[in-house]
């Protein structure tokens, strides 16, 4: 079964939908099968993965409103093991589309339990914004995944985020845990990025991953190219970096498997 990532910080610019890109196309590489799911009106996880927005005429914005389901919108991308279910601007109506439905919070997931079985890692791209779609991302995850920009202001508003990631887990989503922090667009060259990695260490009793996105101008110019960094470029520093990012996540996943069973194995014995 899946293991369901959302990606998410509703501060902009901060890597978000490049780690969903790369991330996403760094697992498939290690041969696991993965889902992208673009719940971002802006659509950029989608065109970052080679498919043209604005000529789909289903999207998740139709599977959210009834219109159509999961596999109708779902779309097969070039890359091996990566499947994506894209956005456009349309998903921006959803928010008012449904209003006044009821367990309006649990749309995704309804639709995302139906196929969990199909895949290894289902990732999120979440719009930079706490509305019912990063909601709707968030009882759906089993972890969220927060990226921050090594800049002055990095920790600006993350308190806000995982105040609202402890909300969801109260009210909705119990199982919800975070999956850790990760830093992007770091420079080495700067005592700056050196002073946030440092800062952010001192004071966010979160799990942060050892893997560190350096800032690349090939990163940058991927997604213009409808491309993830391991395709565009496989020997830059951005590919490396979510290739170390990847191994991590599967590392983190395997550890915690290997907990659970060995947990369930000692239960089972003390009821024997």
């Amino acid at each position: 079964m899946a293991r369901v990532i959302a990606i998410a910080n509703q501060k902009g610019g901060v890597g978000k939908t490049t780690t969903a890109i790369n991330l996403s196309a760094c697992l498939a590489e290690r041969n696991r099968r993965v889902l992208v799911i673009d719940i971002d009106p802006q659509g950029n996880t989608t065109s970052g993965l080679g498919v043209n927005k604005n000529k789909l005429e289903r999207t998740i914005y139709q599977m959210m409103i009834g219109k159509c389901t999961l596999q109708e919108c779902l779309i097969e991308s070039d890359i091996d093991n990566l499947d994506i279910l894209p956005s456009n601007v349309n998903l921006a109506g959803a928010e008012i589309e449904l209003i006044g439905i009821q367990n309006r919070e649990y749309i995704l997931r309804g639709h995302v339990d139906e196929i969990k079985d199909d895949y290894d890692y289902i990732i999120i791209d979440c719009p930079p914004s706490l509305n019912t779609l990063t909601v709707n991302a968030m009882t759906t995850a089993d972890t969220v995944l927060v990226p921050i920009q090594c800049e002055f202001y990095a920790l600006e508003g993350l308190t806000q985020l995982i105040h609202t990631i402890n909300l969801v887990k109260k009210r909705l989503n119990p199982g919800l845990e975070i999956e850790g922090v990760v830093f992007t667009m770091f420079d080495a060259r700067t005592n700056l990025s050196l002073q946030v990695v440092e800062n952010v260490k001192e004071n966010l009793r979160q799990n942060i991953y050892k893997t560190i996105i350096p800032r690349n101008v090939r990163l940058a110019e991927a997604p213009s190219h409808g491309l993830p960094i391991n395709l565009y470029d496989s020997k830059s520093a951005g590919a490396e970096g979510y290739r170390q990012l990847a191994n991590e996540v599967i590392e983190n996943d395997e550890a915690e498997q290997y907990e659970k069973n060995a947990i369930g194995e000692i239960k089972y014995r003390r009821r024997d």
